[in-house]
């Protein structure tokens, strides 16, 4: 599947995946051996470009969707696919719109989507293939075992780089807590979490697309993905040096923008957090704030987490202050002081034996 499908663009893969009453019907035209041009979405737009055709506001079947595709023209459905609006209508798009396309069917699918907000689905009678276009974007639809097994594959990728990420996630802690984090390790552990989001958006394509058969591909990828997005956004809050024009959600914006080749340079990483970059300045020496460390303290709500970073400053001044310091801090009672003391504590002592055993 080709990185960056549109949020628009599955939204259109959802109305046609496999278990939804669309996708039965167009698998009958192309068992039959028919082609279609089928558009969902019947407002004023979809209407200014028809001509011609049959009114028929009928319910929506398989059987009926099959059975008009039986005429040349095109397929007006509702915009949630209930209801058959029309049949073999003329579309006549702007002829001004570019197009890729050669087939006249799919010239017109790919003029029409363009055009108008609105999927459209172009089932190609001698090829055999059902491609949805969604604005400027074009999906072919693949048979179910082939995308079971691009998403298996996918999924033992992510597996790998996860373990990764835990790695290097694991070390970032125990540098954290002897206080020798560098802007590079901080990088590593971004471009780490930035690549295993990536790799599980390209797997949530898939599972979009299998539609009711993605259900265990989809329990997988959730248990994989625990915890890993809040993660990336407290690493990126613990060493974010922000302004009123950066924000922590501009920077975690930038991060999903970055191109392959920037992901893998950490200046380029270390540039969005308003780190210093360059050769020399990788290796300067930060101090977290404490966010990740302090959200791993059992039931520790966060406006007492941002409490405690606002009254001590980084981590290294929490993990030395004294309870009676902890409890000075609002919305922190004797007894959870002790818990944080005694939490920050014992992630140190695990995070310490794991880095050096």
């Amino acid at each position: 599947m080709e990185a960056g499908l549109s949020a628009a663009m599955l939204e259109a893969l959802a109305q046609v995946a496999p278990g939804r009453p669309l996708r039965a019907g167009v698998d009958r035209i192309l068992q039959a051996s028919m082609g279609a041009l089928i558009v969902v979405g019947d407002g004023p737009d979809v209407l200014a470009i028809c001509s011609g055709g049959f009114l028929l506001d009928a319910e929506f079947s398989p059987q009926r969707l099959s059975e008009l595709a039986k005429m040349d023209g095109a397929i007006i459905l509702a915009a949630d696919g209930s209801r058959i609006a029309r049949a073999n209508v003329h579309l006549v798009p702007n002829p001004d719109v570019p197009t890729s396309e050669t087939g006249t069917r799919h010239r017109t699918a790919e003029r029409v989507a363009r055009s108008v907000d609105v999927p459209v689905i172009s089932v190609s009678e001698d090829m055999g293939v059902i491609a949805v276009y969604r604005h400027e974007q074009k999906h072919p639809l693949e048979a179910i075992p082939r995308l079971l097994n691009r998403a298996n594959q996918a999924l033992q990728t992510l597996e790998r780089y996860k373990s990764r990420l835990d790695a290097v996630s694991s070390g970032l802690t125990a540098l954290e807590v002897e206080d020798l984090v560098t802007v590079r390790d901080v990088a590593t552990v971004l471009q780490r979490a930035e690549m295993v989001r990536r790799i599980a958006e390209e797997i949530e394509g898939y599972i979009v697309e299998m539609g009711s058969d993605g259900r265990l591909i989809r329990l997988q990828l959730e248990e994989l993905m625990g915890g890993v997005e809040d993660d990336r956004r407290l690493v990126i809050g613990d060493y974010f040096c922000g302004s009123s024009a950066w924000t922590l959600d501009d920077a975690i914006a930038h991060l999903g923008n970055l191109s392959y080749d920037e992901l893998l340079d950490p200046n380029e990483v270390a540039a969005l957090l308003h780190l210093p970059t360059g050769a020399n300045e990788l290796d300067a020496h930060l101090q977290p704030r404490g966010y990740r460390l302090l959200g791993k303290v059992p039931r520790l709500p966060a406006d007492v987490i941002d409490r405690l970073i606002d009254r001590f400053g980084d981590l290294q001044k929490i993990m030395r202050a004294s309870v009676g310091d902890l409890n000075e801090v609002e919305g922190i009672s004797g007894r959870r002081a002790q818990s944080v003391k005694e939490g920050l504590a014992r992630l140190a002592e695990t995070s310490i034996l794991d880095r050096y055993s």
